[in-house]
């Protein structure tokens, strides 16, 4: 086994592993850092491919931008732990079954004779003055616009859906609403200067202690 293999099965294998800790995790926390240790390994499947910009998007984008967006939102929803658990074991057995579909489908496919590294060819080489980026660019532009631009589509429903969650009512929590502040009435609803009249009070009679006796001032 060579390097580079040795290299693929230890990525592949960690983000199996963290992958299975993102949807077996109670705390929604814990599993979206296992979600960022599942997205730095297959950055570094996409570097083994000689895919860096792809690699790299993959860390800065979806760990330093989305992960944080998504951790930004599982503390601002209050998700209850214990629902969340209730759901979990009710569908357990339709998760299992699907489970073991995936996994049947995949011996099928690596035991076939269609699957394997002697039929396809290792990726060719490129030279050193190769742009992947913009080749990337303009496959994404040209031949994959449509798709792309559902992707935006979808993104931007998912930012709305998520912004509508984290602004529902609460009881303990204060709003301004604009078009009433809108309606306000001079007379009755703004501040009303009362005017009263002034009293001086008048000063405290007291009394100083001197040796001969008392005195009042």
């Amino acid at each position: 086994m060579g390097f580079e293999k040795f290299l693929f099965y230890l990525f592949a294998a960690i983000a199996l592993f963290a992958s299975v800790m993102v949807i077996t995790r109670r705390n929604p926390v814990h599993a979206a850092l296992y979600l960022v240790l599942t997205f730095v390994s297959t950055a570094a499947l996409w570097l083994l491919i000689e895919a860096e910009f792809l690699g790299i998007v993959l860390v800065l984008v979806y760990v330093g931008a989305v992960m944080v967006l998504f951790l930004f939102v599982v503390m601002m929803l209050d998700i209850d732990i214990a629902a969340m658990r209730a759901q979990f074991i009710r569908y357990l057995p339709l998760g299992l079954v699907v489970t073991g579909l995936l996994v049947v489908n995949l011996f099928l496919v690596l035991g076939s004779n269609h699957f394997g590294l002697e039929l396809f060819a290792k990726p060719v080489g490129q030279p050193a003055d190769y742009n992947n980026t913009a080749e990337l660019g303009m496959q994404l532009y040209t031949t994959y616009l449509y798709p792309f631009e559902i992707a935006a589509v979808i993104l931007l429903v998912a930012i709305i859906a998520a912004i509508r969650l984290t602004l529902r009512r609460r009881l303990d929590t204060k709003y301004q609403d604009s078009a009433q502040q809108v309606r306000v009435r001079k007379g009755a609803d703004r501040v009303r200067l009362v005017e009263m009249p002034s009293e001086l009070p008048q000063p405290a009679e007291y009394s100083i202690k001197t040796n001969g006796g008392e005195s009042n001032a």
